[in-house]
């Protein structure tokens, strides 16, 4: 089970496109704490702009609506964590472990708003305990 905390929690944006769309990807791990009511999660808005970038492009791993996965998350009573001047000023701090600027702005927020990100993505594991890397 991954570590319970009394403060929200940021999901990066597969694990929200897991959760909405194929939950049958998500970490065994993860699972408990999405179906604890005590538990709060949120979604940036970067993953929705990343979702709505992605798709424009035709990409064929995003075919996903931005809206709908922003649908789905509210169903599910995920708050939204919106873009705000210091996440993006804290960019320019991050070490360059990881070059995705979706991702980076995503740790940039969650270092801001002290909360914790948690991602499947093992790089991200480089930036030390705001995020939490999730085995699959």
């Amino acid at each position: 089970m991954v570590s319970r905390s009394a403060a929200p929690r940021l999901l990066d944006t597969q694990l929200l496109i897991w959760m909405a769309f194929a939950p049958e990807h998500l970490p065994p791990a993860l699972i408990p704490d999405l179906e604890d009511r005590q538990q709060r999660f949120v979604v940036s808005v970067v993953s929705l702009w990343e979702v709505a970038i992605k798709r424009s492009l035709n990409r064929p791993d995003f075919r996903f609506d931005a809206a709908e996965l922003r649908h789905q998350l509210q169903r599910q009573g995920f708050d939204e964590l919106p873009i705000q001047t210091d996440h993006c000023l804290a960019v320019q701090n991050l070490p360059w472990h990881h070059k995705d600027p979706f991702d980076r702005l995503l740790i940039a927020q969650a270092q801001h708003e002290q909360i914790e990100l948690l991602s499947c993505d093992q790089t991200l594991s480089r930036y030390g305990a705001m995020v939490q890397v999730i085995k699959r």
